[in-house]
């Protein structure tokens, strides 16, 4: 218990401090900082353990570094996250783009895998690294879905256009269940074990999930209605979230859609009924406690994840992975969204963009984070050592580069976008 506690002490302390050191020198995303910040801490860390100097059992960090981050993810706060991201998209926006999400959550997201899997195919022949092609295509289901809690987190601050952050943020926040639904259907083929066939899978996973979360939703607003505590409204979403989680995660949905229904109803209910909620809750306390909540477990997850460099393994062809990893993924997913916007046609591409420029903009802001860390820690149960290895450096490698570096620098690319379709204009 001692120890739990020290290790939450120790993450809120880097919270605050490099938050602080972020805010008086770097003035960059705070989110991109505490991984950043934290990544460089683990770094220094490998490297005194690795000369002798510092050794990572039984200190805080060694514990730190060793939270299991699936669970902590996908079994603990990943509902309430979903949810705060969720509750603040625009739901007629969301609506007037549908056709771009659902093609770039669905297409875009399957297409990707396959095509990350046939050319990280030809990188395991040429460095015999003994993957199968099948194997290579469950690395791509791992690192082609866009993380919601990155996106919604730092791409709300790049100063995109709102029509644009709607889809970065819709199809992030439903293209995990496509992600996932792809994952289990091709970790069956690995594992040689028969299951359901993926239409059967993604119908169960997807509208399983949308319904379970539309019933609870609709009978948990109910509640909410029937008082005007502000606190109970705090405590009924809660509630909400996370029942239609746990009955997905039961009946074998997915969970992470469910949560993002759950967020999206009550946004659209809480702004249907805005002048009571106003008078009821004058002091906005529903609104400041997600935002608060979700501002926190961001914050911790991050941190979280730039620990997880202390864990990434030597490798003879680590540099060869690293280069692989970042090429591969760009290739496969400026393919994958270019396909899905040639059929939304030029029309409903939103901010008037070409097929070139939608792509080229949705290709550096897809980020990779916690979801795409987890699902690759997960296979370390059935994977022999070595591939498990070159999975976690590979997903680990995209989650860096696209959360720091394309993060960084998705403004700048969007102000170039924005800069070639006003000469195309012309």
């Amino acid at each position: 218990m001692e120890e739990i506690i020290f290790g939450l002490l120790f993450i809120l302390f880097l919270v605050v401090f490099f938050g602080i050191l972020n805010e008086k020198t770097i003035h960059i995303s705070n989110d991109i900082a505490l991984v950043l910040f934290s990544f460089l801490l683990a770094g220094i860390v490998k490297l005194l353990e690795a000369f002798h100097i510092l050794s990572l059992e039984g200190t805080v960090i060694g514990n730190v570094a060793g939270i299991n981050l699936e669970e902590f993810l996908m079994d603990g706060i990943l509902c309430f996250m979903l949810f705060s991201g969720a509750s603040g998209v625009n739901f007629n926006r969301f609506v007037k783009n549908i056709k771009s999400i659902s093609l770039l959550a669905l297409l875009s997201t399957v297409w990707s895998s396959f095509l990350y899997g046939g050319l990280f195919y030809l990188v395991s022949l040429a460095l015999n690294l003994g993957f199968s092609i099948w194997l290579c295509v469950l690395l791509g289901c791992i690192v082609s879905p866009t993380d919601p809690i990155a996106a919604t987190s730092i791409l709300k601050k790049a100063g995109l256009s709102k029509n644009v952050s709607t889809v970065i943020e819709g199809e992030s926040l439903f293209n995990d269940g496509t992600g996932v639904a792809v994952f289990v259907c091709i970790k069956n083929i690995v594992n040689d074990t028969s299951d359901l066939s993926f239409p059967v899978l993604m119908a169960k996973e997807l509208l399983g999930a949308i319904a379970v979360g539309l019933l609870v939703s609709f009978l948990m607003f109910r509640l909410l209605r029937a008082t005007n505590n502000p606190m109970f409204h705090i405590f009924i979403s809660m509630f909400d979230v996370m029942a239609a989680y746990f009955i997905c995660e039961t009946l074998g949905c997915s969970g992470v859609i469910a949560s993002v229904v759950c967020g999206i109803y009550f946004s659209r209910s809480m702004a249907k009924c805005e002048e009571w909620h106003k008078v009821v809750d004058p002091k906005d306390w529903y609104e400041d406690f997600w935002h608060i909540a979700d501002t926190l477990l961001n914050s911790v997850l991050f941190i979280l994840i730039g620990f997880a460099a202390i864990n990434i393994p030597g490798h003879k062809w680590l540099p060869v992975l690293i280069i692989s990893a970042i090429v591969i993924n760009f290739i496969a997913r400026f393919l994958g969204v270019g396909t899905s916007a040639l059929m939304i046609g030029r029309k409903k591409i939103p901010n008037r963009y070409s097929a070139f420029e939608f792509t080229s903009l949705m290709t550096w802001s897809a980020l990779k984070g916690g979801l795409s860390l987890a699902l690759a820690l997960s296979t370390k149960e059935f994977l022999s050592p070595d591939s498990y290895q070159v999975v976690f450096i590979m997903t680990c490698v995209t989650m860096y580069f696209t959360i720091v570096v394309q993060g960084l620098t998705t403004g700048k690319v969007f102000a170039l976008v924005e800069k070639h379709k006003s000469k195309r204009i012309q």
